[in-house]
């Protein structure tokens, strides 16, 4: 049996007779940059996550960087964030010039360790980026004692956890600033690229909605350096028809990952992921860890199962941060699992045969 990783046609299956008659429209008016339809899955989405404000901006990484931007970042701060990331949130600090400074995961949850944050906080350190990795929520609330006896602002990666929660509010919602990407293979994906900001903070709001206009609200009058970076109108229709889909996908992925963990619950040499306490997760990855990972994965791929890496090489390890002068040894947990963790195929329109195919192949590679 093939498997695939994701299934993106699947999920445009259901929602193509709802696109396509919005978007002739926009083509036969031409109207492709902001308007009503922008400004609709705007306000839907900052009621879905909880806050009072989301501006759209052109993808993820661009969301990271205007809200630090928004928050005050500037040349020079220092910027804490998880080792076991998407470069793109160093990179994000990295293009204001201020530095990221890695820390360590939690073993259990993969997850930006609160203790390693405190240890790595000096006079130059100006914010917090927890990143709610593989659809889960990290542990803002004990982040936010931290930040607040040193003053930082925290800064939440909330790419991979559109519809997650914790015990204290939704993934988006819990720092003073957050940002997410609609990059096709999310939960919340566009039909191309996207991402947007998020706070509850008006001051901030209009900030990140100016800064990402050419440094302009109101047209040709530029009250600072900004750059180009908005959602267009046709991705605000097709992620506000995701939206109204979102809860019974994630509904279909947490049902997925429950059969998973149920299949594995006898596969020896394959470490399944764990809930936080608290937390509901919309499982935008399902990763595991063996040993021996990169033949399991030829094997599994040789038998046509989609399993990827999220992520191979820890930020530190890549040439693009070799000048942090950061080594191997120095973040243990995040690279270990950087050499273990294996993505199996996760998706809303995974069927339970799919799965059985899928932990079939695992088994049979792990044995």
């Amino acid at each position: 049996m093939k498997v695939p990783f994701l299934d993106l046609p699947a999920q445009q299956a259901e929602i193509v007779d709802e696109v396509l008659p919005v978007w002739r429209r926009q083509f036969e008016s031409a109207a492709f940059i902001g308007g009503p339809e922008v400004a609709a899955f705007e306000a839907e989405y900052a009621d879905y996550i909880g806050v009072g404000h989301c501006i759209g901006v052109g993808n993820g990484t661009d969301a990271i960087e205007i809200a630090l931007r928004a928050a005050g970042i500037a040349a020079g701060d220092e910027v804490i964030l998880p080792a076991n990331t998407f470069i793109a949130t160093a990179e994000a600090v990295s293009r204001i010039g201020a530095v990221p400074v890695l820390v360590d995961v939690d073993d259990d949850y993969l997850l930006i360790d609160p203790s390693a944050v405190e240890a790595a906080v000096t006079p130059r350190t100006r914010a917090i980026i927890p990143v709610h990795i593989f659809g889960q929520t990290a542990a803002v609330e004990e982040l936010e004692p931290i930040a607040a006896k040193h003053d930082l602002v925290i800064i939440e990666d909330a790419a991979q956890s559109q519809g997650a929660s914790s015990s204290h509010g939704r993934a988006g919602a819990l720092g003073r600033i957050a940002a997410t990407s609609f990059y096709p293979g999310k939960n919340l994906g566009a039909a191309g690229d996207g991402g947007a900001v998020l706070t509850d903070d008006a001051e901030l709001a209009d900030f990140a909605r100016n800064v990402s206009a050419h440094g302009s609200s109101v047209r040709y009058v530029h009250d600072r350096i900004g750059f180009n970076s908005r959602l267009d109108a046709i991705q605000a229709t097709e992620l506000r028809a995701k939206l109204r889909r979102l809860d019974k996908w994630n509904g279909a992925r947490r049902a997925a990952a429950d059969f998973y963990a149920e299949l594995l619950e006898n596969v020896q040499g394959v470490r399944v992921p764990m809930t936080r306490p608290g937390n509901e997760d919309v499982w935008h990855l399902y990763v595991v860890r063996v040993e021996e990972r990169d033949r399991v994965l030829a094997e599994m791929a040789a038998d046509g199962i989609g399993v990827a890496i999220h992520y191979p090489t820890p930020v530190h390890l890549t040439a693009a941060y070799a000048g942090l002068g950061r080594r191997r040894g120095e973040f243990p947990v995040a690279e270990a699992a950087a050499e273990r963790i294996l993505s199996l195929p996760m998706f809303p329109h995974l069927t339970e045969a799919q799965q059985e195919g899928t932990v079939a192949a695992l088994a049979a590679a792990v044995r």
